[in-house]
């Protein structure tokens, strides 16, 4: 055949997704929905329940709403059948900021009251009451009486009057439900001073914290990566600030510092390094000048971040140690036959293979360091110098009762922490080779 008249080979049906294919998709998505949802819920839903409450005006007593509250008790000391006595309802209004409309009471006449006498808005269908009251002014409070008399059944029984519990409906705003919105608790912490302030510390404490606790692990995994007797029991030991509970280790870091008790008060006045004690957890700061220059070093929060970094290298330590065990020696053989020096080795053979894993250490220690809480909480309290965004979280939110604010801070850290780990995740050094 020639050229001319060859005819071209089919190559069959289009490449795509067959119906089969198409139907085994969807079953898989629909298995896969249930998890996806719970996922979405716990995940996404205090998130977006936060961003809801940052631009709302909620105080604390805001989650529980509006309401009218209700005490249902007997006036008069009846002794005998036939004694009048009142069966009376204490009402008032639970906010003192909202109103609440269309005020319904309901509740069941206990048996052996005969009702003489009903209050205005109040109707009785058997023995079932029904007031209705209308719109209640915020911080309202009156009392609805029913006259009538008792009979045998009535006195025979232990506080008949509390038999049913009363009913009442009515209609309210919910600052946490409605559709209003302000952007007044931003305005409010970004206008403060303090607010930069803790901002500044925030970084500090972070930045410091996690360079620290990278610093001392890759330390750590350094000296323990070459084989000698006890290096297992070392490995384990270096665990143990990890391991244990906050609450010990803090409480343990308070009494070894503290400044009439402590033992390193105690060597530094014995070894006259120091005349008087230092309160390394409750002085804001050390001034001192160096040429006539004056400085002054954030003493607290140095102790802090001390402490995050002590507390915290063992994570470093394991993630860094494995990576190493894991580098071909060859490498470091053909470096020591051409006359590397220990250190030469480390920084042109050993860092750059170990850039992956630093980068990714710094990402998770950092953002694990900006949300810390219990440290600085259990150490000084926020005290001295050492507040931080969390602190100021909890402080707006439960100190103040400013609910809103403290949901606000939370954004702020939230959006912070996102734009780090973008930014970070974008332009962060990588291992040789990826």
């Amino acid at each position: 055949m020639s050229a001319q008249t060859r005819q071209p080979v089919s190559e069959g049906p289009p490449k795509g997704i067959g119906p089969m294919q198409r139907r085994e998709m969807w079953l898989a998505y629909l298995m896969l929905a249930p998890t996806f949802i719970i996922i979405l819920v716990i995940v996404a839903g205090p998130l977006l329940a936060n961003f809801w409450i940052s631009v709302k005006p909620v105080q604390l007593g805001d989650l529980r709403p509006p309401a009218v509250l209700v005490n249902e008790r007997l006036r008069g000391d009846p002794e005998a059948a036939g004694d009048s006595a009142t069966l009376e309802y204490r009402l008032r209004n639970s906010s003192r900021d909202e109103e609440i409309r269309d005020v319904v009471l309901k509740d069941e006449v206990p048996a052996g009251f005969t009702v003489t006498g009903l209050p205005q808005g109040c109707e009785l269908t058997g023995s079932a009451l029904s007031c209705t009251i209308g719109t209640v002014e915020p911080g309202w409070r009156d009392r609805l009486g029913l006259e009538g008399t008792v009979s045998d059944v009535f006195l025979a029984a232990n506080r008949p009057e509390r038999a049913s519990e009363p009913v009442v409906t009515g209609d309210a705003n919910n600052v946490l439900t409605n559709f209003e919105f302000t952007f007044e608790n931003f305005s409010r912490i970004f206008s403060a001073d303090e607010f930069w302030s803790v901002l500044r510390v925030t970084f500090y404490y972070t930045i410091f914290g996690t360079g620290g606790a990278l610093v001392l692990g890759l330390f750590a995994a350094q000296l323990l990566h070459t084989a000698f007797p006890g290096r297992g029991f070392l490995r384990g030991l270096f665990l143990f600030p990890y391991v244990s509970p906050v609450i010990a280790v803090a409480f343990t870091w308070v009494v070894l510092f503290d400044p009439f008790s402590g033992t390193l008060n105690a060597l530094l006045t014995k070894m006259g390094v120091v005349s008087d004690p230092i309160n390394f957890f409750g002085q804001r700061a050390i001034e001192f000048s160096v040429f006539g220059i004056p400085f002054e070093f954030p003493l607290a929060l140095t102790t802090v971040i001390a402490f995050e970094a002590w507390r915290y290298f063992p994570l470093s330590f394991l993630f860094i140690l494995a990576r190493m065990q894991s580098i071909n020696t060859d490498m470091y053989e053909a470096a020591e036959m051409d006359g590397a020096t220990p250190l030469q080795q480390f920084w042109y053979l050993s860092l750059p293979q170990l850039m992956g894993i630093l980068s990714v250490l710094f990402l998770l220690r950092f953002i694990w360091t900006f949300n810390k809480f219990d440290d600085i909480f259990l150490l000084t309290g926020g005290n001295a110098g050492t507040r931080t965004l969390t602190v100021d979280v909890y402080e707006q939110g439960f100190a103040l009762s400013n609910l809103g604010a403290g949901a606000a801070v939370a954004v702020v850290v939230f959006v912070v922490l996102v734009t780090f780990a973008t930014l970070f995740i974008r332009f962060s050094p990588k291992e040789e080779g990826l």
